[in-house]
């Protein structure tokens, strides 16, 4: 039999699909339903901040091509200290619950990361890479990421996640620059910069004119992010970026992933879940591979 559990971070995983920040908010019952009645491996909460914000307006999310998006929510979250309610629900679900936080000073995050441990997560995930608000700057910058990094780890036990920018010269030093202030993994890639504009009204289609690529288009550059991450970092990298198949995770494992997150794919439903874990069980039988953990790197 097929084993699809993983484990990375100390976390143990039933399989390598974890729900993406930013897709399901942060209610106890979304989420705890993904795990109880769709199988999902993990849940990464929304993108929470120090305060409530209430982001950008509408039009905030639309569908560019088949299965690639592009959204300029704002990083809308009820913030830190109302979300932290709602995670005792949560973790009843049974599955490793990470905390994406985000702010604008070291100090913020490191307060965050806190609340969110005392609350009980099992990881917090740094977002400093957002294409269409000012924590990208941070991603942007090896110093500021490291300064960060190190702020939380210093502040909590729980492992610290990073998530990359990939609208930056070189991906690699900025993961570097994340291991070396003792980052735990790395998620790659967050969103890239994209923009729409409407031919008939002759103005931008978001409301916050531009925003970040999702989906099926943004796949064969996570994929690179994730092959050269791969070969210069020595901590592990959960792949994010357009996987929409069980063969889309064995590609990113295969680039060097341990595991991979998973959001506008949802699209679809969310029975794209056992689809995904159907695939992925049916390829390992066929190449005779008994743990998903044989396939990380394959592809050096």
């Amino acid at each position: 039999m097929t084993d699809l559990s993983i484990e990375i971070c100390g976390l143990r995983l039933r399989n390598p699909i974890i729900l993406a920040s930013g897709i399901l908010g942060v209610t106890g019952a979304i989420l705890t339903r993904l795990a109880r009645d769709f199988g999902i491996g993990g849940l990464t909460s929304k993108s929470i901040g120090p305060e409530p914000r209430s982001g950008y307006l509408n039009p905030s999310v639309i569908q560019i091509d088949d299965g690639t998006c592009l959204n300029a929510v704002g990083l809308a979250n009820p913030g830190i200290d109302e979300f932290v309610q709602e995670v005792p629900e949560i973790k009843h679900a049974g599955v490793p619950l990470i905390a994406s936080i985000f702010g604008e000073t070291e100090d913020q995050y490191a307060m965050m990361a806190i609340k969110v441990e005392k609350a009980g997560v099992d990881a917090v995930e740094l977002n400093i890479s957002c294409p269409h608000a000012n924590v990208s700057s941070i991603g942007a910058d090896p110093y500021l990421t490291a300064s960060v990094v190190h702020k939380v780890k210093d502040a909590v036990k729980i492992p610290v996640l990073v998530k990359l920018n990939p609208n930056v010269t070189s991906i690699v030093d900025i993961a570097r620059a994340a291991e070396k202030s003792g980052a735990d993994a790395v998620v790659a890639i967050n969103t890239m910069r994209g923009m729409a504009i409407d031919v008939e009204t002759m103005k931008p289609i978001l409301a916050n004119k531009s925003g970040g690529v999702s989906g099926k288009a943004l796949k064969p550059m996570a994929i690179k992010a994730v092959y050269d991450l791969y070969e210069s970092i020595k901590i592990p990298i959960i792949g994010c970026g357009g996987i929409f198949t069980g063969l889309d995770i064995i590609e990113f494992m295969l680039a060097g992933a341990k595991a991979v997150q998973v959001g506008t794919a949802f699209l679809e439903g969310f029975g794209i879940i056992e689809s995904m874990k159907q695939d992925m069980a049916r390829y390992m039988e066929r190449h005779s591979i008994k743990t998903l953990g044989e396939l990380t790197g394959i592809a050096h």
